[in-house]
């Protein structure tokens, strides 16, 4: 099928899910090592490529089984220059990483995609340095620049969207929206927040979304809020605010601990995923125009598929349930 990059369909308030925390499933459900958190390692051998591909499709199905929409998400939130140096790959090497990336993930859209699940290629970037910790913090300018390398690379291997995620301060997420402005693709801004719904660098999350669309000029098709529990940004969202209506996307922790517990543990709290349904379904109802949801550190299919089925509009669970669809093909 085509591609929409002209025309995102999550943008028509469509139900679309995301997958949940790849690098946490990968390492705590199916035993892999991912030095430095990176998860593209993998595609450099085959039994890493196959459980990639096999994640991926895991929620293909289920976008499939509950006909919602769907947005794959690569797995390059760590293939940028600084780690990509870190973990020994040359810039070439590195390049061909993000582009098998995205490769694989257009297979499972041609596979999976249909008319009540669409599915939308995003390449995904991360912080240049620790996702938790502004330590080395860059001027916007200098975001632009070192970001533009792993953007045109990930638009050529044909994403559809740059999703930034994880990004803890204000002038890399300028950069990055810059970066993708200048080659022309529509980029989508995920920032965290600490426990009390504060980015890293104690900024609001107001003054941050704030900061980003008067720099860029409303640059960012949209935000997202990721690797943080309901519980730590609830509070501080505002119906009807104009900056909360910029917002349309969750990938939340299941995990109520704080980013510095997490870098401490040595364990996966997975939480509750019924638990965590119910959280996210208290948010659309007060915020019904976030329609982009999924998981992030300790969630898995698990926990999205809780997520959907809690939101889902009223009658569709049923409708979508598999049991429910083999009685109908039965007549019965």
């Amino acid at each position: 099928m085509a591609f929409h990059h002209t025309h995102l369909p999550q943008l028509a308030g469509q139900l679309f899910l995301t997958d949940g925390g790849l690098e946490t499933t990968l390492i705590f459900r199916e035993g892999f090592t991912l030095p430095e958190f990176a998860a593209f390692t993998l595609l450099s051998y085959e039994a890493g490529y196959q459980a990639l591909r096999a994640y991926f499709q895991t929620y293909a199905r289920l976008a499939n089984t509950y006909q919602v929409g769907l947005i794959l998400e690569s797995a390059t939130w760590r293939a940028n220059p600084d780690w990509g140096a870190k973990l020994g790959y040359a810039p070439k090497i590195l390049a061909e990483m993000n582009t098998q990336a995205i490769q694989l993930l257009r297979e499972i859209q041609a596979e999976y995609q249909t008319v009540h699940t669409p599915i939308v290629v995003s390449g995904n970037l991360g912080p240049r340095g620790d996702g938790y910790v502004p330590t080395t913090a860059m001027t916007a300018e200098q975001a632009q620049t070192y970001h533009q390398f792993q953007i045109a690379t990930l638009q050529g291997a044909g994403a559809e969207l740059i999703t930034a995620m994880t990004i803890n301060y204000v002038e890399e997420a300028i950069g990055i929206v810059r970066a993708a402005q200048a080659v022309g693709m529509p980029v989508v801004i995920a920032f965290t927040v600490e426990t009390d719904g504060r980015l890293p660098t104690g900024q609001s999350l107001q003054a941050a979304i704030e900061a980003v669309d008067v720099a860029t000029g409303q640059g960012p098709l949209y935000y997202m809020i990721n690797c943080a529990h309901p519980t730590h940004f609830a509070g501080i969202l505002a119906p009807g605010a104009p900056w909360v209506e910029r917002i349309r996307g969750l990938r939340a922790n299941a995990s109520t601990m704080s980013h510095a517990e997490h870098n401490e543990s040595e364990t996966l709290d997975d939480g509750n995923p019924q638990e965590l349904g119910d959280l996210y379904r208290e948010l659309q109802a007060s915020f019904p125009h976030i329609t982009i949801l999924g998981g992030c550190c300790g969630t898995d299919d698990r926990h999205v598929e809780a997520i959907c089925r809690a939101c889902l509009p009223v009658g569709w669970a049923a409708l979508t349930n598999p049991l429910h669809q083999v009685r109908q093909s039965l007549g019965v």
